[in-house]
């Protein structure tokens, strides 16, 4: 690790009389930095699905070309996701996703000058891989500042960043074809968020703040109020043995933790339906339920915003109403979804077909953000990285790529009824290792309080 990126050590101590102050200042800046840094990480990864269009008239790129550019990012990312996630564990998590963000925005600003092919393919490769260095730091920063009472709430309003970030990128870029013209299509794609990128960095670098304890405070469990809370969360605030590696820890908390697998499963199976869906429903609706272009773009719309009022909803409902348990909700919103999916495969109704799909968008990140939080409370604040990294490899690499390519195989063997039982399958499996991760976690912290008692 270089020596820039190696955790804070506090050189001097905060008052007594001012922790609580500094801590909730602190706490909220490290939110707000992590909150907008994954937004901008957002932004110079989905301008390139904007750009597709002009790389295929322009640089006179095939469909074909141009899909393997949009799966060597996943690629990337998905392998990034696993690799760069662990390493944030040893790492200072402001820089790094900091250092993360001026890479993306560095191979953004070479993309607005490349006409090659291959070039291309290098360049959203690396885009993909530097794109890994985002989720780490966030879920390390909101284990560190937050306790367990509080992650649910807390990690909705992050994972909502996926959504404004994804939803802001086609305004931005459209403002930059306005303002320099379509013969700029370059800058506009690749430059202009690329300079929104840096500028975001140097926020992340202003408002993250490491932990409690490298900022001079006492550790998280000392600061928080709640007694019951902060005696599970003096096992969370424990430290790992000196001069462990990144190998070591993942190895010995998260290779063999079979809550972190639990967890990673619960993801896998989500992505399989998000993606599932949000891949093939353009060319399902137009093609099989005879939508217009206008109508199924309605229903995307519905699909992906229709998540950021339940997201939050079902955060502050696993800290108050479920008292910390994280899966309750997700088994809920799964039912659900496997409801809903019979409904918009079976349904004749446009309307009702809209219906159905804007439902599915609103629960299908439920779980999806609900297992990140589940992820923090599995494995010790050192190791969030790694499990991290775990879940977001398994997610990507298994769970997106079936949920878009078996999905399409079943299509062509045995029609869409084949595609949409890989869903429905995917919907069961999830639910069972929702359950497993439940009665998991419910253990964990069951043998974490004897522990202290004892």
């Amino acid at each position: 690790m270089f020596s820039f990126l190696k955790p804070k050590i506090a050189t001097t101590k905060i008052a007594p009389d001012q922790v609580q102050k500094t801590y909730k200042l602190f706490r909220l800046q490290s939110l707000l930095g992590v909150f907008l840094g994954y937004i901008a990480y957002y932004i110079v990864r989905n301008n390139f699905a904007l750009s597709t269009p002009y790389l295929k008239e322009q640089l006179n790129l095939s469909a074909t070309e141009v899909g393997l550019l949009s799966s060597s990012m996943l690629i990337a990312y998905g392998v990034s996701k696993g690799l760069m996630s662990s390493l944030a564990d040893k790492a200072n998590p402001k820089r790094y996703m900091a250092l993360g963000l001026l890479l993306c925005a560095m191979v953004n600003i070479m993309m607005g000058f490349s006409t090659a092919f291959w070039m291309f393919a290098i360049l959203v490769v690396f885009n993909g891989f530097f794109q890994g260095m985002g989720v780490g730091p966030s879920f390390i920063t909101i284990a560190n500042w937050f306790p367990r009472k509080e992650r649910g709430t807390i990690g909705a309003i992050w994972n909502i960043s996926h959504n404004i970030g994804g939803g802001i990128v086609a305004p931005i870029v459209g403002m930059s074809f306005a303002m320099l013209g379509s013969n700029h299509w370059q800058t506009a794609s690749y430059q202009v968020p690329a300079a929104i990128a840096i500028v975001m960095a140097l926020v992340i670098l202003t408002l993250i703040k490491g932990s409690p304890v490298s900022e001079g405070l006492p550790p998280l469990s000392e600061i928080i109020k709640d007694e019951s809370d902060s005696k599970v969360q003096q096992s969370a605030d424990s430290k790992p043995p000196v001069d462990m590696s990144a190998w070591q820890i993942f190895k010995n908390y998260v290779l063999f933790n079979k809550n972190a697998w639990f967890v990673s499963f619960v993801d896998v199976f989500v992505y399989m339906v998000r993606f599932g869906i949000i891949s093939w429903l353009p060319i399902y609706l137009l093609h099989v339920k005879h939508f217009t272009k206008e109508e199924m773009s309605v229903a995307f719309l519905f699909f992906e915003w229709a998540a950021i009022p339940s997201t939050l909803l079902a955060g502050y409902l696993s800290d108050k109403l479920f008292k910390g348990h994280r899966m309750p909700p997700a088994i809920i919103a799964m039912t659900m979804i496997l409801i809903c999916i019979i409904g918009y495969w079976q349904s004749t109704s446009l309307h009702w077909v809209t219906i159905f799909a804007a439902i599915i968008g609103c629960l299908i990140y439920i779980p999806q953000f609900l297992a990140s939080v589940q992820t923090m409370e599995v494995v010790p604040s050192f190791a969030v990285g790694s499990a991290v990294g775990l879940r977001g490899f398994m997610s990507y690499i298994l769970g997106a790529s079936l949920g878009t390519t078996l999905f399409g195989v079943m299509v062509d063997k045995v029609g869409w009824n084949g595609g949409f039982y890989v869903l429905l399958a995917a919907t069961v499996c999830c639910i069972i290792c929702c359950i497993l991760a439940h009665r998991g976690a419910k253990e964990l912290e069951y043998n974490k309080k004897q522990g202290l008692q004892s």
